[in-house]
This record gives C-alpha cells, structure tokens and sequence, in this order.
C-alpha cells in the first residue's frame, strides 16, 4: 500500500481533487520573492509555522531553521507552530521542536489533536474507533477510544472513527471502516487532514487522503480539525494579542492547499517555503497558476 506514486504532481492532484470541500478566499495577483523570513520581519509580528516542511522533514530539523526562528523571537517577534500531526500528544510534541533546537513553549504550540479533542467533546458520548499509532495515548482524549486493528467486529461495534495518524493503517482496515460505514453511517472525524506530508524518504500518505477517499465511498462528510480549516486558526488567533492586526500576521507553510489557502481564507498573510516540502526541486509556478493560490511571499527556505 500504496500501488500509486506518491509525488508532488499526485498530491497536488488530489487536494485540487478534493476543493470543493476546501475554504475559500482571495489572493493577491502576485508573489513577492524573498531569501527567508527576516527579509519580511518588519512586515510581521507573528509568524505562524508549520512544521513539516518548515521547520523539519520527518524527524530531521532543516538546516538553519531554528537559528532563524530564534532571530525573529530576538526581534520581539512572535512565533507559533501550527501543526495538523494529531498522533503526539502536546508534551511530545514540545520535547521534539526543543530536540531539534527550536524554543517554544506550551502557549506557543498548536497541534489539530488540540481542536480534535474539542471537536469529540461536542459529539455524543459514544465509543470511537481510531486510526492510531502506538505513542497516541488514546486515553488522553475526552471520550473512550479504541485502537483500530485487524478484527472487523470492532469496526461495527464503534459509535464513530477518527483518522488520528495513518503510519500503520492498511488497505484491509481501510476497506473494513469503508465496509461498516455503508452497513451503518457513523460520524467520521480527521485530525490531520493532509494529504500527503514530507519525510527523510519522499511523501508518506496521511489522514486527510483516507478521510477523502472514505468519504467518496460512503457519502459521509468527514469533520475535520486542522488546517486549511478555520477552527485552528481562530485558536491561533486567540493566542495572538487583540492589538495585533490580521495583516501583521503571516502563514508559513510548504503547501499551497492547506497552509496558503487556510492562512489567506483566515485574513492572514502567506509564506510559502519550497525548497523542504512538498514543493522541493518543483518550478512552483506551474501550481500557483493551476491552482490559483498565491501566496504573499515565496522563500527557498524558513
């Protein structure tokens, strides 16, 4: 699993694919080109970063990324990660960013896991079947959860999925949560919506492909919690102080769907970075113009 080729071209296929489900927002008629993101700190006063693609790919920090970061928190600038990895808890999640040489606090960490456990919160008290992987820790969310594997009567018997993290997730457990949807229609939740995100090796495949092709089997909306969808943002914007206006707030991502789209359709400025993520050794101008979303500001690098 996957027989597909898993590159840029498919992904961006497939977050096209799937646009009507996205926000939607205005863009500016151009992109500004810049060497990184100091070139643009008297523009900002709050950087929010994604991570994958950002400031690391897979487990391996990018090369000069966390002395930049620490430039612009030097400045007074504010820096927030805004990261769709639902699997870590937020504790895990800090130690790795410090691990890598970032300095972030608690405060300063937004993780979908956040805006997926106020999403279960709001649902009826039921059991949940979930995509997950070993360092999940299920019982930290706020309703019971239980570990997907391999039995198909645990599939019917949840009151509900929610595609967590997709490491260990198989085409068999794929088409048994497909199978007992159609049997029974459940409420089927996503906390990474990503496509794809970028490791060490290439692209992995990530909740948000499974939570689409699910929803194109059964019909089934999927609710999702991470971006391009609003409910991070405005927890993003919570976090910035109310004196700071949206324009003095910049998105930093590697994607043009989820981060670009997200952080515009939020009021905020964009960055897109290209030379780690999704877009590496891509002419990115052939997807902007496909797709007709621009970024404010186009870097090699953070």
């Amino acid at each position: 699993m996957p027989d597909f080729k898993i590159d840029t071209d498919w992904a961006f296929a497939q977050y096209e694919r799937v646009r009507d489900v996205l926000p939607k927002a205005e863009f500016p008629a151009t992109s500004r080109t810049i060497a990184h993101l100091e070139d643009i700190a008297d523009r900002f006063d709050v950087f929010l970063l994604d991570a994958f693609g950002v400031l690391n790919v897979g487990e391996t920090p990018i090369a000069g990324a966390p002395e930049r970061i620490a430039a612009l928190q030097a400045m007074g600038k504010l820096a927030i990660v805004m990261t769709n990895g639902a699997s870590l808890p937020a504790k895990t999640s800090l130690a790795k960013y410090k691990r890598f040489g970032f300095d972030f606090t608690a405060e300063t960490v937004i993780a979908s896991r956040e805006i997926l456990s106020a999403s279960i919160a709001a649902q009826p008290k039921i059991t949940w079947g979930v995509m997950s992987l070993k360092p999940s820790r299920l019982d930290q969310f706020p309703a019971s959860l239980l570990d997907l594997g391999d039995d198909p009567a645990l599939y019917d018997d949840v009151g509900g999925f929610i595609l967590l993290g997709s490491a260990d997730w198989t085409d068999a457990r794929q088409k048994m949560m497909v199978e007992s949807l159609l049997k029974n229609p459940r409420p089927v939740l996503v906390g990474n919506p990503d496509i794809v995100a970028p490791r060490e090796d290439g692209l992995s495949l990530e909740p948000g492909w499974f939570a689409h092709e699910t929803a194109r089997a059964t019909g089934i909306a999927p609710v999702f919690s991470g971006k391009p969808f609003d409910a991070i943002f405005a927890e993003a914007r919570k976090r910035i102080p109310a004196n700071i206006p949206n324009h003095r707030i910049a998105m930093v991502g590697d994607t043009l769907h989820t981060d670009i789209l997200g952080g515009k359709a939020a009021g905020f400025g964009t960055v897109l970075i290209v030379d780690h993520g999704l877009f590496a050794g891509k002419n990115v101008e052939s997807y902007i113009q496909a797709s007709g979303i621009v970024p404010d500001f186009i870097a090699p690098t953070t």
